[in-house]
């Protein structure tokens, strides 16, 4: 039951979660593609996605600031500009074909999904009894892997060609004066895409910006009242825990999605175009994870049901370390269904009791995203120099431990709390 007046607001920022996936799935495609474009190795490819977090880590805390003195409305606002003029980046940076043009794009892009983030999770968190915030912010982010299935699909369709050229083929290629012209036509195939999400984008923000945001509690305090501090959340050892579980986690879910079509072609010899459909499957069990785990804790607590799936994937992502081939690569293909619990739960278990300090205490957690920009060429790094992105895997392996101690000692710490 939503209060009053908040129906709509509530339509078109679940309608964000939609949104920022798409482009947080189109680089897990962009890694590859740019591979291939630009002849990048694994690890210059995994910039891709420092770039674009870098921008949610630099970003959180004016958000955060900007929100706390204008509302929850202004992020939404900001967030979708910057969202589409990243978008539109895409374009000289293609005409240009420069790989850096691109990563700015991506920083752009990323620094409005900050804004986005940062206002969206807690203004769904805030919408109704704390007890259940964990359980509507999972429902609220089971609409974001809909947005990621649609950019991984979207990637895989109009994004890869399909013409993967053997080195025999480059040489002749080379020869005959062609090759540079085939780079160019894989870099000009990404610019389509992102100018409709540019649109798209730009609309919602319009849309939201002449829809009337009710006032949300504690979103204007009175004269004199304390908006919070982060000195303040140096007391609270539950959130302290919460931003290294998500930036461990976040680092574990970018590394696993941006790697997993290297990882078919390395242990199956899979055509990017079916890597990229396998992807696409990958996502929709994160999908049903997200749907499914919001109806699992009508019966069971959040803490307790991601310490289950914790274990789950540490099982499954070892099994994908030591078994390479297709018995790995289905069990790697299941921790997306377990993992899609994890994001939402922590970040709601992490400011729960925050109080005035919950805008900035939800920054910081999303300032933790990092662990995609730092986690992820790690993992490049690794299957360069062992020759096998298998073993890559135990990055994620590492982050699912993280979070399983997280889950089982929350409650504990949370008892530590002012």
């Amino acid at each position: 039951m939503l209060p009053h007046g908040l129906l709509i607001p509530f339509i078109l920022v679940i309608a964000l979660f939609f949104l920022w996936g798409v482009p947080n799935n189109l680089n897990d495609v962009l890694i590859r593609q740019f591979m291939k474009s630009f002849d990048l190795s694994r690890f210059q490819a995994g910039l891709v996605q420092s770039a674009f977090y870098m921008g949610y880590f630099v970003l959180a805390t004016p958000a955060a600031l900007l929100m706390r003195r204008f509302g929850y409305k202004s992020g939404f606002v900001v967030g979708l500009l910057l969202f589409g003029t990243g978008a539109f980046l895409f374009w000289p940076a293609a005409l240009l074909g420069r790989y850096q043009y691109f990563l700015a794009a991506l920083f752009v892009i990323a620094s409005g999904l900050s804004f986005l983030e940062t206002a969206a999770n807690p203004f769904v968190a805030q919408l109704g009894a704390p007890e259940t915030a964990a359980q509507r912010l999972n429902f609220a982010q089971a609409f974001n892997p809909l947005g990621s299935i649609s950019g991984a699909l979207i990637g895989t369709v109009y994004i890869f060609s399909g013409v993967e050229l053997s080195s025999s083929q480059i040489a002749a290629m080379q020869a005959g004066h062609t090759y540079s012209a085939y780079l160019r036509s894989e870099t000009m195939r990404v610019v389509a895409p992102y100018m409709v999400l540019g649109v798209v984008v730009i609309l919602w923000a319009v849309l939201i910006a002449f829809t009337r945001f009710p006032k949300m509690a504690g979103e204007s305090l009175a004269e004199g009242e304390s908006h919070g501090s982060f000195r303040d959340l140096l007391r609270y050892p539950s959130f302290l825990l919460a931003i290294f579980a998500q930036f461990m986690y976040v680092g574990a879910q970018i590394g696993t999605w941006s790697y997993f079509i290297q990882y078919i072609q390395d242990s199956t010899h899979q055509h990017e175009k079916m890597a990229g459909y396998l992807l696409t499957g990958t996502l929709a069990a994160f999908g049903v994870g997200r749907f499914s785990s919001s109806a699992i804790m009508h019966y069971v607590r959040p803490d307790r049901l991601m310490a289950i799936y914790s274990v789950i994937n540490i099982l499954l992502v070892g099994v994908g370390v030591i078994c390479p081939g297709w018995i790995g690569l289905w069990a790697i293909f299941l921790t997306s269904f377990f993992m899609s619990v994890m994001f939402p739960t922590i970040f709601a278990l992490g400011i729960d009791g925050l109080g005035h300090n919950t805008k900035i205490g939800g920054s910081l957690i999303v300032m933790s995203i990092i662990g995609g920009a730092i986690l992820t060429p790690l993992m490049g790094w690794i299957s360069q120099a062992t020759h096998h992105i298998s073993i890559a895997y135990t990055v994620p392996l590492a982050c699912y431990c993280v979070v399983g101690l997280f889950s089982v000692f929350w409650r504990k710490l949370k008892r530590a709390n002012p």
